[in-house]
């Protein structure tokens, strides 16, 4: 109800109507665009391709694209090549100083990596676009020519350029993390065809209804500890000792560094699932072969004992890569800097090498927290398909990922509003 009561107090600012109906349309785009299938493709193949394979292969790219992949549209690639055009640039601020140096410069330097973010996003999709259709989707083309490779190559180079722009025209002209929105329309799209594959299953009695009140339950619960750790937080206590500058006293006034408990998001995940499954993409390279034959009986969750070796491995690089990506976006070092250049410390801690030292030992706690719960989040659907006799795509990552982007909707939403009514104080 206070999310509803939040929505309509906004869409009673103008402003912010349009941002919001702008969002929408371009949501709808999106959606329009993710039914204009690729032309020069056998359908009936492809849906034999996809459902010997099974959908666990290669869920993270049909998970971001809404279910274009596996349907092969025009924006079959999704949004996956600007996120891992953005983790390539996001990780090389860490390697080298060119990057670096760019992080700091601000605007303009910002405006210098989002360019080259986009470079990289078009040639990752060249690659990516040229490889399955040369690769996975090769044998559902219905004319297996090079100018037919070249043709569809570059629509599906095309959509995921075109989706890049759309993203960041929401980012500009609408509420939101555009990239972000196009993944949550993509997720919510889903969830009618989810729901009608449980009904049939429940109907045709191959789910008895105890099983299906059991996982009800469950994914209450687990929306509701998704909720509760992305909005928690640990409050590290801050005092500014008291200085005298000429006849006024400044600092005295006492605030916290929060440090959230999933400091990583969802991005551990993202990095897990992208590494486990380049060995399977690469299987598709060598149809039949004994490469691929180990591939999908050891590596992959639709195999066996493939299923538990891949949800052991995942639960281990999650974990690895929480820790990772936590390092790179909090630096206990900067931040102890800063307390100790404006008159800041920590109670009871001495500034300098101790408050590093004492910043580093709660994120560490905290990310075994964090680690743990993405680790449980992801491989729920696997748990959960192996008991219940239910494949379910719509898992434990699409529910963080949907309430992620909700929370920060409504967080940007929110700071919209309160600008303008600050604004309106001071007029």
């Amino acid at each position: 109800m206070e999310l509803l009561k939040k929505v309509s107090e906004a869409l009673k600012v103008p402003e912010l109507r349009k941002k919001f109906i702008f969002t929408i349309l371009m949501l709808i785009v999106f959606r329009l665009g993710s039914n204009i299938l690729v032309p020069g493709v056998n359908r009936e193949t492809l849906s034999q391709l996809f459902s010997s394979n099974g959908m666990g292969l290669l869920e993270l790219f049909n998970l971001f694209s809404g279910g274009s992949f596996s349907n092969f549209t025009i924006f079959a690639l999704g949004v996956t090549p600007y996120i891992t055009a953005s983790i390539i640039i996001q990780l090389l601020t860490v390697a080298f100083p060119y990057f670096e140096q760019l992080a700091k410069e601000g605007m303009e330097g910002r405006k210098k990596m989002n360019q080259i973010t986009r470079n990289v996003s078009v040639v990752l999709a060249l690659i990516q676009a040229f490889g399955l259709t040369f690769g996975l989707f090769r044998q559902a083309l219905i004319n297996q020519n090079w100018l037919n490779y070249i043709v569809i190559t570059l629509i599906l180079t095309a959509g995921a350029t075109f989706l890049m722009w759309l993203g960041e025209q929401i980012n500009e002209y609408g509420v939101g993390n555009g990239i972000s929105l196009l993944i949550f329309g993509g997720i919510v799209a889903r969830i009618p065809s989810q729901i009608q594959s449980i009904q049939t299953r429940v109907s045709g009695g191959q789910v008895s209804g105890v099983t299906l009140i059991v996982l009800i339950i469950l994914a209450v619960a687990v929306v509701a500890g998704v909720i509760a750790i992305q909005q928690g937080t640990r409050r590290i206590p801050v005092q500014y000792a008291k200085r005298v500058v000429g006849r006024k006293m400044y600092g005295g006034q006492s605030t916290h560094i929060p440090l959230k408990v999933n400091q990583a998001g969802v991005m551990p995940i993202i990095f897990s699932i992208s590494l486990l499954q380049f060995p399977l993409v690469i299987s598709y390279f060598f149809p039949g072969s004994g490469f691929q034959t180990f591939v999908e009986k050891y590596l992959s969750p639709a195999g066996s004992p493939g299923v538990w070796v891949y949800g052991i491995l995942n639960v281990v690089l999650i974990i690895f890569f929480n820790y990772f990506y936590t390092a790179i976006t909090f630096n206990p070092l900067e931040v102890a800097n800063n307390l100790k250049q404006n008159g800041g410390f920590i109670p009871g801690i001495r500034p300098g090498r101790a408050t590093v030292d004492y910043l580093t030992k709660v994120m560490s706690r905290l990310s075994i927290v964090g680690a743990l719960f993405l680790a449980a989040i992801a491989t729920l659907p696997t748990v959960v398909s192996q008991y219940s006799g239910l494949n379910i795509a719509f898992g434990g990552t699409s529910l963080l990922i949907l309430v992620g982007v909700a929370l920060d909707t409504m967080q940007q939403l929110e700071n919209q509003m309160l600008v303008r009514n600050y604004q309106g104080f001071l007029k």
